[in-house]
């Protein structure tokens, strides 16, 4: 791969509707934040917690971590993610060729995903590019919490959807999974700098609202997003259920 300068950015919220101040939650001994945080930080040299929470920002400083306050008037990951990116720039004077936001409430997250990613821009036509994985049971394909995608023969993303799409005509949900394969989205993205500026600035769409996913924003304004594929399936938190899982799993 030829040298690019990466910077990781988190975006943290200690407000969530269904898990308030989940970043900063303990699963083994250490708060959710700083598990992402050090996967990160195995393959990107510049990583920063984007927050709007002074708790999330003394936490971050405790274990060493990198972090910038953003306002909290943010509607999207997005938006906290170019300013972020404006104030680290700032302040370090230094040129990054792509942006990556990272989900900060996947502990697990596995370190191959990033550079999965990182490789998308290998291709100079790359401006955006996300991460999709088989669906590998049946019952995947209602699970409320997965986005689903849908891409072309160039591996550009033709819609995301809260459904499993494509539909198999003539037969009922339940006898889907098998007559075709089936991806959903894993929720990280990576961006050429102008290119996040300019989607920050777009107004919310339609398909937007309707499904509740921003990347659908992008496509109905004629931006390109740039699939590839990961075998390593992500498990983000949502619920006190989820938490209480993922304790159990790490903590083996």
């Amino acid at each position: 791969m030829m040298y690019m300068n990466f910077l990781g950015i988190i975006p943290a919220r200690f407000g969530s509707t269904r898990l308030e101040g989940k970043p900063l939650a303990d699963i083994c001994g250490k708060p959710m934040i700083q598990h992402v945080y050090e996967r990160v930080s195995k393959v990107i040299n510049d990583v920063y917690v984007a927050t709007d929470d002074l708790r999330i920002e003394n936490v971050v400083k405790s274990f060493g971590g990198n972090v910038v306050m953003t306002s909290d008037l943010h509607n999207s990951g997005t938006n906290r993610c170019l300013e972020a990116y404006n104030i680290v720039q700032q302040n370090s004077n230094t040129k990054f060729d792509v942006v990556i936001n990272i989900q900060g409430d996947e502990p697990m997250l596995e370190p191959n995903q990033i550079l999965e990613l990182m490789n998308c821009f290998e291709k100079p036509q790359t401006n955006i590019a996300t991460l999709v994985t088989k669906v590998n049971f049946a019952e995947e394909l209602n699970s409320k919490s997965s986005a689903f995608v849908i891409y072309d023969v160039n591996m550009r993303a033709i819609y995301f959807s809260r459904t499993a799409i494509p539909a198999v005509k003539g037969l009922d949900k339940w006898e889907w999974f098998g007559k075709t394969d089936f991806y959903k989205h894993i929720g990280m993205y990576a961006y050429r700098p102008q290119i996040l500026e300019t989607i920050a600035n777009l107004s919310q769409s339609k398909l937007e609202l309707i499904e509740g996913l921003e990347q659908n924003r992008w496509i109905e304004n004629g931006f390109p997003i740039h699939v590839a594929i990961t075998e390593y399936d992500s498990i983000s938190i949502d619920t006190k259920e989820d938490l209480e899982n993922i304790r159990k799993i790490m903590c083996k």
